[in-house]
């Protein structure tokens, strides 16, 4: 809806023109206006701003502010899904790639000018990660899904972070929102200080870590048991601006969950129902937040009981109805994300 626009006014909803504004404001205080209000600004129309009454189709009555809103919002989550869909299909392309060219790999030990190498192991990873560690001057980006950490996870990287810390290196780790209550991730992040800036999302992409905007290290199978090191440029730039457009959506660590503007439903919860809105199931909706199947339905309960639903398909329609069935809100009014000016502590 934002990106509608019609020949005379080449704009949207979001940004409507001077007349626009007045006769769809006009429109609100009065209940509606006449047909005749609107021939210079068919945008309105257009846009679905104005429709017919049906009482007399000689008057224009508005369309409400608050759906207007929500139309609003569920585009521009619209547009982060896309992002991340075509994140997953490129990891899922390369994995074919990557197949086709291990008999190659295996034939000839790969130089450091490869573009793609299949690391098969954890003891490969380890030493590829820890290579790329020595070497790294500048920053590191990483994308930690899986909700809480645990600390045999952050015990295995601590050496590395550590030697990164040591040489002044930055670092930006993006997590889901379920992070926030790990007692091992806050401890991990008071250690290192202002080395570490760390921010949470609803949902992120599956693993990404990249070292000085050069190499990028992603997993090659479902157990992580194998890994893709990236040395391409432009894959490797594909992926920091993927990192960069989602850091800019996340809530820094030290700033508060918005508020749902809901009594009795959390930011969780609302994000729950708006993956329900999409017909997800319970599995898929704990594994894209990264809480547990029998957390997910506790909180499905909690929201059945809160919009008086007795069954799946009656929580669905009330979910529509309440407007829960687009993204939560986060960042700032005008959709760029957080401002940049949070403590880059984590505490």
């Amino acid at each position: 809806m934002a990106g509608h626009a019609t020949d005379e006014h080449p704009h949207g909803a979001d940004r409507l023109c001077g007349a626009g504004d007045r006769v769809y404001s006009r429109a609100v205080r009065r209940g509606r206006v006449p047909r005749t209000d609107v021939k210079q600004v068919p945008c309105l129309l257009e846009l679905a701003l104005l429709h017919p009454d049906p009482d007399d189709m000689d008057w224009l009555v508005p369309t409400p502010p608050q759906e207007v809103m929500t139309r609003l919002l569920h585009g521009v989550y619209e547009e982060v899904r896309k992002s991340q869909r075509r994140v997953g299909s490129a990891v899922a392309a390369f994995e074919w790639y990557a197949g086709l060219g291990r008999q190659l790999q295996a034939l000839s030990a790969p130089g450091e000018g490869t573009a793609i190498r299949v690391l098969d192991g954890l003891s490969r990873i380890q030493a590829a990660m820890d290579e790329a560690t020595e070497a790294c001057t500048t920053e590191v980006l990483t994308v930690q899904p899986g909700g809480i950490r645990r600390e045999a996870e952050l015990t295995e990287g601590l050496h590395r972070a550590l030697a990164l810390r040591g040489r002044g290196v930055r670092m930006r780790d993006l997590y889901t929102h379920v992070a926030r209550h790990g007692q091992g991730l806050l401890n991990y992040l008071e250690l290192m200080g202002d080395a570490v800036e760390a921010r949470t999302l609803d949902e992120v992409i599956d693993r990404l870590i990249l070292f000085d905007r050069t190499v990028a290290f992603i997993p090659a199978n479902a157990e992580r048991t194998m890994a893709l090191e990236l040395r391409h440029p432009a894959v490797v730039e594909y992926l920091v601006t993927v990192f960069e457009r989602l850091w800019r959506l996340a809530i820094p660590l030290t700033a508060p969950l918005p508020d749902t503007g809901i009594e009795g439903i959390s930011h969780r919860e609302q994000s729950i129902a708006a993956l329900l809105a999409e017909g997800h199931q319970d599995a898929v909706i704990a594994e894209r937040l990264g809480i547990s199947v029998r957390t997910c339905r506790a909180h499905i309960a909690r929201l059945s009981d809160t919009l008086g639903a007795v069954s799946r398909t009656q929580l669905g329609v009330r979910i529509a109805q309440v407007g829960l069935d687009g993204p939560p809100r986060t960042g700032t009014p005008d959709g760029t994300g957080v401002p940049d000016q949070e403590s880059p502590s984590a505490r």
